[in-house]
């Protein structure tokens, strides 16, 4: 009682989509009042909160579910929890749930000694249900997806991966590999080409004849998003799916690239045609590993910083770098969750993405750094958008690129997607029609001549 449950749940399904669903005002919808039940006894009480709550963790709808405080009594309930939900303790000091709950007249918020006795009580079965300690919206989100952003996480990546040796097996960017050594064993470590040259059907075929894990290993994809997203079709492949962890080392990786559970190849057709949905059992970002950034790949994710910011209506790109990254991160978690399989709203995280990948397929994926041509992507979704584009152009100062507008036309026309993502002022749209005169005239408004 009083640790805001409610207020969190709340925000978090609008976030993700997801139906909200509180407990008690969901028995008061059915049954009357929860005072006047408990004026009929406590265990009556129970007895119909067991019952709705098996009956709302059934459902087929994934829902944000917020419960009532003695929930977790019944042994039941606990037992569907740890089966059938991911649950989240939300943190609370006593004395701050008093002052919330005191005054509310809930039947057991009425004495202070008896609430602060109930609070202890109750705290071992909350641990016991739940995967971790939570304080907002945010915090919900990224332990969902069970996201990590701190300074200082590499230093324990062993430990944090928690595997035996030979149960792991790291692919890794070459080049971050010599930067930022892991203390893991040589004959483990498969390295990567830097960039889109790993994401190559060549390259995953020798990762599959290199791999000798059994279906109890892990993968750890260390690097910048393109390992990620070779690392991850590995896991997803190899043995018909193992674990894997994403240890992202850029900006890109760590706001977007390592999250959501895509990942892929590129054909020299297109970008990011052959892959699979593989979610990581875990996300591992230290901020610290960004310091070796040059300008420009810090600018490569700040281009998706910015994409996210225009997205969640917040400049995020304001923010110093832990924060910024967890709201990025929370924000693709969000919408992840909502449509896990990208299948409806999650289109909308393609915003500028259209252009950027015709234009990375016109330059042959070569020369032209993927947050450079989101930036430029940008661009050209606010202008069809009819919006301003002043940030895109303050904060990621995109020029135009030197590539052959009929290949950068014909591989816009062969992605992936059907039609383009617009912002409004109530937000983002997916799949708008747009003229086809349009849409070219805003291509070759990014292309130098």
């Amino acid at each position: 009682m009083g640790a805001g449950k409610s207020t969190i749940g709340q925000e978090v399904a609008g976030l993700s989509g997801r139906p909200f669903v509180d407990l008690d005002r969901e028995i008061e919808r059915r049954h009357g009042s929860v005072a006047e039940l408990f004026e009929r006894g406590e265990a009556e009480f129970r007895r119909i909160e067991e019952e709705l709550a098996a009956d709302v963790l059934a459902s087929s709808t994934p829902a944000v579910i917020a419960l009532g405080g003695g929930a977790v009594l019944s042994e039941h309930t606990r037992e569907l929890l740890r089966t059938h939900a991911f649950t989240v303790w939300v943190d609370v000091e006593v004395g701050d749930a008093w002052q919330r709950a005191g005054d509310s007249g809930r039947p057991l918020a009425r004495d202070e000694a008896q609430f602060r006795r109930l609070f202890d009580e109750r705290q071992p079965l909350y641990e016991e249900v739940s995967a971790g300690l939570v304080d907002s919206a945010e915090d919900v989100l990224l332990e969902a997806l069970q996201i990590e952003v701190e300074r200082g996480l590499l230093a324990e990546l062993g430990t944090r991966v928690g595997e035996s040796p030979e149960a792991v097996a790291v692919i890794g960017d070459e080049h971050v590999l010599e930067l930022h050594p892991l203390s893991f064993d040589p004959a483990s470590v498969h390295r990567v080409p830097r960039g889109e040259a790993a994401k190559t059907p060549a390259v995953l075929d020798r990762l599959w004849n290199e791999l000798a894990l059994d279906r109890s290993g892990t993968v750890v994809g260390y690097g910048g998003g393109s390992t990620t997203d070779v690392a991850g079709l590995a896991a997803a492949t190899y043995m018909r799916g193992v674990r894997w962890i994403a240890v992202p080392t850029t900006l890109l990786g760590q706001v977007d690239a390592a999250i959501g559970g895509k990942t892929a190849l590129d054909l020299t057709t297109g970008k990011n045609l052959v892959g699979a949905f593989h979610y990581p059992a875990r996300v591992i970002a230290d901020p610290d590993v960004l310091a070796t950034l040059s300008e420009a790949q810090r600018r490569e994710g700040m281009a998706e910083v910015v994409k996210t910011g225009l997205l969640a209506g917040r400049p995020l790109w304001e923010l110093d770098d832990v924060p910024m990254i967890r709201a990025c991160a929370a924000f693709k978690a969000a919408v992840c969750l909502g449509d896990p399989f990208d299948q409806g709203r999650r289109a909308i995280l393609n915003l500028g993405h259209t252009f950027a990948h015709a234009l990375e397929a016109a330059a042959g994926y070569d020369g032209l750094a993927h947050g450079d041509a989101v930036a430029l992507g940008l661009l050209a979704a606010l202008r069809l958008s009819g919006g301003p584009t002043d940030v895109v152009e303050e904060v990621l100062d995109p020029r135009p690129v030197r590539v052959d507008r009929d290949r950068a036309w014909a591989a816009l026309g062969r992605d992936k997607k059907q039609g383009l993502v617009l912002l409004g002022e109530d937000g983002a749209h997916w799949d708008v029609p747009v003229p086809a005169d349009d849409v070219r005239r805003a291509l070759d408004e990014l292309i130098s001549p």
